[in-house]
C-alpha cells in the first residue's frame, strides 16, 4: 500500500505550480480545503484556473487568492458574495466561466468517470451556448458540455484512513467526492485521520484508489455564509 499521508498542507500543495488548474471542494463555505487554500496564499502560487462551485468571500474561502491576484480563471457557478470577485470581473482583470450548478457537477462526474463529454439541456437558448454543439434527442435540443481537465483536485473531508478513505458530512458531499474523483492529483484534508479499517466501509464517500495525498487539518473555522435566524417567539 502507498504511503499517502503527508504532514501538512504546505507540503500537500508544494508541487502546484504557477498556471495549474485545480478543483477545490465545497459548497459556498460549507466543507471548502481551508488549511489548503491558506498554504497556496502563504506560496504564492499564481495564474491558477479554479473550478469551484463558489468564489468565497472577500476574507475567507477563494476569496484570499482572489485578494493576492493568484487567481486567473474563475470556472464557478455561484459567486454572489464576493465583492473582490465582482471588482476584478468587472475590470477585465480575471477570466470567469459561469455554469449551471447541474452542468458543474456533472461535467466534475464525467471527468471522474472517464467521459469525455456530457449532453445536457442546461444552458439552450443562452449565452452559456455560443460556440457549443449541440444535438436533438427525442425532440428535445441538448447542449454538449466537455468534461473537465484538472492538474489537482483539493477536497476537505470530515473524516479519512491513512489509505485515502474519506467521510464527507451533509452539505459537504455536494461536490468534494465528485471532485475527488476528477483530479489527475487529489489532495485530501481530513478533520481526522484515522488507521486503516477504523471507518464503516458502508459510510465511505470516496474511496482510497481517488486519493493521492491526505493529511490531517487544523483549525477549522467553518464559517457561515449567511446566518439566517428567528425569534424563539
Amino acid at each position: 500500500m502507498l504511503n499517502k499521508v503527508v504532514k501538512n498542507a504546505q507540503e500537500a500543495i508544494k508541487d502546484i505550480e504557477d498556471g495549474a488548474v485545480i478543483m477545490l471542494g465545497g459548497f459556498g463555505l460549507c466543507g471548502i480545503p481551508e488549511n489548503c487554500i491558506s498554504a497556496l496564499v502563504q506560496k504564492g502560487t499564481k495564474n491558477l484556473t479554479c473550478i469551484s462551485n463558489n468564489a468565497g468571500v472577500d476574507d475567507f474561502g477563494i476569496g484570499l487568492m482572489l485578494k493576492t491576484k493568484q487567481v486567473k480563471k474563475m470556472i464557478s457557478s455561484y459567486v454572489g458574495e464576493n465583492a473582490e470577485f465582482e471588482r476584478q470581473l468587472l475590470s477585465g482583470e480575471l477570466e470567469v466561466e459561469l455554469i449551471p450548478q447541474g452542468t458543474l457537477a456533472t461535467r466534475c462526474l464525467a471527468t471522474g468517470y472517464g467521459m469525455p463529454a456530457i449532453y445536457t439541456p442546461a444552458g439552450v437558448g443562452t449565452e452559456v451556448a455560443i460556440g457549443k454543439e449541440t444535438r436533438e434527442f427525442d425532440g428535445k435540443t441538448y447542449l454538449l458540455e466537455q468534461a473537465f481537465k484538472s492538474d489537482f483536485a483539493i477536497v476537505k473531508a470530515w473524516k479519512g484512513d491513512t489509505h485515502g478513505n474519506l467521510i464527507f458530512r451533509a452539505t459537504s458531499r455536494n461536490f468534494n467526492p465528485l471532485m475527488a474523483m476528477a483530479g489527475k492529483i487529489t489532495i485530501a484534508e481530513v478533520e481526522e485521520l484515522v488507521p486503516p479499517g477504523t471507518l464503516d466501509p458502508d459510510m465511505i464517500h470516496t474511496p482510497g484508489i481517488y486519493v493521492n495525498r491526505i493529511f490531517q487539518g487544523s483549525e477549522y473555522e467553518k464559517r457561515i455564509e449567511q446566518k439566517t435566524t428567528r425569534n424563539a417567539n
